[in-house]
């Protein structure tokens, strides 16, 4: 056993974090600085990419380099900024992804191999899941979750399956469905349509005022031209319909795979939690986080970021060119950016520190094409008054070994109503919870601290 794992073998699944992460808190790092790969990926370490930084194409640099994903190590856990505890919460999944926080704070996971929606429900005193229940099976490759109409009652629990969306009756508290899904959108593009294939998340939210329903859905390639290729009809976009499940129009287009949604609560705009193309080098294309704007175009497949046009293509839709919108925080290539969220104000004292409220934070799976393993960690996006920087900050990490072997894969993340956070892993099967402790955490390590992480 590593070092690194030794020192993180603590009793009840339970890790109070090294102050490494202080002694890089407020480092930025701008430029070719900002590329990045596991070895460098520490919390507390922020990172701003700007089109200005994007290398050449370098398709010769493409790898397959997709993570055998091994059993977590004895005492391996998530690492988080100082003052920060990460404890086991649940598991027993078979594939959990994204997770939404009901109205009353219960917790809807997507277990999306399975076809289920769980409900998990308060905190033991050993740090546990308390309640756990099957809501709804049966189900397509689940994975958006939305409630409606918003605020403390909703009647309805909208589900977004690979080919369809359906909902639910509910109200306030219901641990298991009450009757069987009725069907809003009859067919979403998707894996039995066409060539099929490619990516099959589909997220659904309302806007604040309840009057539209947004649904994502990503691409069904890489780069295949929508012009020649049918299977890409309505992919790569988001689209709205009502929330009687009406076609209105495609809402934005050329997001390659928005695979998290996310309406920001203080500007009440949508958001996105992109990814973007492959195979055009270690360093390209960067994933993305952004507001998306009604009507928008973001690029794919001809061009992306802010009009570099795809190698791939050249030549084809130049009038377009002008229109590429720029997305508001570039992550790093090959993240695989999934679940979005936003730290909304805290209902309780012992919530994350004030400098959080109004954040966002994303699930990054991790790469797959890139040659040093990136990304397998959860992302704190920092925001002003609603709007982002375009810094983007490591926030838990660890999920792979020092030698690049990996355990632990983020997908989902959510709020819960004490103001924690509660962070899925498909490779772990495992729910996380990050809870705020301050100075308690800190108390805990030994003076001189702890050893590196990595």
């Amino acid at each position: 056993m590593s070092l690194r794992f030794k020192c993180f073998a603590l009793a009840a699944a339970t890790v109070l974090i090294s102050p490494f992460a202080t002694a890089q808190s407020g480092t930025v790092l701008t430029g070719q600085d900002a590329f990045t790969d596991y070895s460098k990926e520490h919390p507390g370490v922020r990172r701003h990419l700007t089109v200005a930084d994007l290398p050449e194409p370098k398709p010769d640099e493409s790898v397959d380099n997709g993570p055998p994903v091994i059993p977590r190590p004895d005492g391996a856990m998530p690492v988080a900024p100082a003052g920060f505890k990460v404890e086991i919460y649940a598991q027993g999944f078979t594939e959990p992804r994204l997770i939404r926080t009901a109205p009353n704070g219960d917790l809807f996971l997507a277990d999306s191999k399975a076809g289920q929606i769980k409900v998990l429900r308060g905190v033991g005193s050993d740090g546990k899941v308390v309640t756990s229940e099957t809501f709804a099976t049966g189900l397509d490759h689940p994975f958006g979750i939305a409630f409606y109409p918003s605020g403390p009652s909703p009647k309805w629990v909208y589900i977004a399956n690979t080919t369809s969306v359906v909902k639910f009756a509910y109200k306030v508290g219901d641990l298991k469905a009450t009757g069987a899904p009725e069907t809003v959108v009859q067919t979403l593009p998707g894996y039995a349509q066409l060539r099929g294939g490619g990516h099959w998340t589909r997220d659904v939210v309302f806007t604040k005022d309840g009057s539209k329903m947004l649904i994502s859905v990503g691409s069904a390639s890489n780069v295949d031209d929508p012009d020649t290729h049918p299977g890409e009809f309505h992919r790569a976009n988001v689209l709205e319909f009502t929330p009687a499940g009406k076609f209105v129009k495609i809402y934005a287009s050329g997001l390659r795979n928005c695979v998290g949604e996310a309406i920001n609560p203080i500007t009440g705009q949508l958001w996105c939690s992109t990814n973007e193309r492959d195979r055009l080098g270690n360093n390209l294309v960067p994933d993305y986080i952004t507001s998306v704007k009604e009507g928008g175009f973001y690029g794919w497949p001809w061009y992306y970021m802010g009009g570099h046009q795809d190698p791939r293509l050249v030549g084809t839709h130049p009038e377009l060119k002008s229109k590429v919108l720029t997305p508001d925080v570039l992550v790093n290539p090959h993240f695989a950016s999934l679940e979005l969220t936003f730290y909304a104000p805290p209902v309780r004292s012992d919530s994350f520190p004030a400098e959080y409220n109004g954040d966002g934070f994303a699930a990054e799976h991790g790469s797959w094409n890139r040659a040093k393993r990136s990304g397998y960690e959860v992302i704190r996006i920092p925001m002003h008054e609603g709007h982002a920087t375009g810094e983007y900050e490591d926030f838990l990490t660890g999920f792979v070994t020092d030698d690049g072997k990996v355990w632990g894969r983020p997908v989902g993340v959510t709020v819960g109503h004490d103001g924690s956070l509660f962070v899925t892993d498909d490779g772990s099967r495992t729910v996380w919870h990050v809870t705020y402790t301050g100075n308690k955490a800190n108390a805990s390590i030994p003076a001189g601290g702890a050893p590196s992480t990595r």
